[in-house]
């Protein structure tokens, strides 16, 4: 299929329209200029110590980076799903499945670190495949699909780990875990950066390059455009679909594996609502709804931004209930700010 086709399919969503609309500038840019002005009131909010700003304590900044790294994998994943206008609620049972499976093979299976990696990140790109085989084959809404596939992951992990925590110890002899495997929960450079962090960062540049410089990465918006241009233009669109969701079932057992190393047990119960503040870190980043555009830089940017508003609630001794509230009234307000730009360039075809 020619570019040209491929730029057809995919609509006027990728190109720069003559005249910005301002509004469209803000929503383009929301993840970051709202990253930055949580970052300046929590500069101005923060609690002092010894005249010293808290929030801009290094420790301080890594613990908010490595509380986001889990979170920010799956939304790079997701980022994918929802640019081609669907949605993923099983990322964080997913999550919670890997954690148990990792902990599974390595203390009761004795298995090794890489092929337990190995089997783990399988499972999750075989769980996403199967999801939105079933989405695309039966035309059937992603959103039921991956409740259902919420509930199966849930109900696995329950079912390998007899819902108990399975901890994870370290050492050579039958029952422990390879050593290597601590260092996911561990800080490098000086014990400044998270490995968790980099894991996080590292994936986030992989995606971002498949998504902006691949014709894999232009398939995706074609299909979140104009599915029906799309298909008409040659696009698989089925393949494309079936493939995002294997990449955010990748991206949950990653994260979950993650999880794993940094706590050292797994649990079925982990990643409870990891899926909504995913979506969220995506929405905020800019990506749409109703697909066809977004960025991975947003969604690191708003990945980072709801860890930086989260923190700065915390030093400030917000209660949880009040943190929700904020988060919520970002999401609806980035919501809404797209609804206005699609309804204006509506008006303006």
């Amino acid at each position: 299929m020619s570019e040209q086709k491929i730029s057809e399919a995919i609509g006027p969503v990728p190109a720069a329209p003559v005249h910005r609309d301002p509004l469209a500038l803000i929503v383009r840019f929301q993840s970051l200029i709202g990253l930055v002005l949580v970052a300046i009131g929590g500069v101005i909010f923060s609690p002092r110590r010894h005249g010293e700003i808290l929030f801009l304590d290094p420790d301080n900044i890594a613990n908010i980076v490595r509380a986001v790294s889990e979170t920010g994998i799956i939304a790079i994943g997701m980022t994918f799903v929802i640019i081609t206008a669907g949605i993923d609620l099983s990322v964080g049972a997913v999550l919670g499945l890997s954690s148990v499976v990792t902990a599974t093979m390595m203390i009761s299976g004795g298995f090794g670190l890489i092929p337990t990696i190995l089997a783990v990140l399988i499972m999750g790109i075989v769980f996403g495949t199967i999801q939105g085989t079933i989405s695309s084959r039966f035309r059937l809404e992603p959103f039921i699909v991956t409740l259902a596939g919420l509930q199966a992951a849930r109900g696995l992990a329950l079912v390998v780990s007899g819902n108990q925590y399975i901890n994870i110890s370290y050492g050579d002899g039958p029952g422990l875990a390879p050593p290597v495997f601590a260092i996911l929960g561990e800080r490098l450079f000086n014990n400044t950066v998270p490995v968790a962090t980099i894991v996080f960062i590292v994936f986030a540049a992989i995606a971002t390059i498949v998504l902006n410089t691949t014709r894999f990465g232009r398939y995706v918006f074609a299909v979140g455009g104009n599915e029906r241009a799309a298909r008409i233009s040659g696009v698989p669109v089925s393949m494309v679909k079936v493939s995002v969701y294997a990449i955010t079932g990748f991206a949950a057992a990653l994260a979950g594996i993650v999880h794993a190393g940094q706590f050292n047990f797994g649990s079925a119960n982990d990643g409870m609502g990891y899926e909504l503040t995913a979506i969220a870190a995506v929405v905020i980043g800019g990506t749409s709804l109703f697909g066809g555009s977004g960025s991975m830089v947003g969604t690191v940017a708003g990945t980072i931004m709801l860890g930086a508003l989260a923190n700065i609630l915390q030093l400030n001794n917000i209660t949880p209930a009040l943190q929700l509230l904020a988060t919520a009234a970002i999401i609806v307000l980035a919501a809404v700010l797209q609804s206005l730009v699609r309804r204006r360039e509506g008006l303006g075809r």
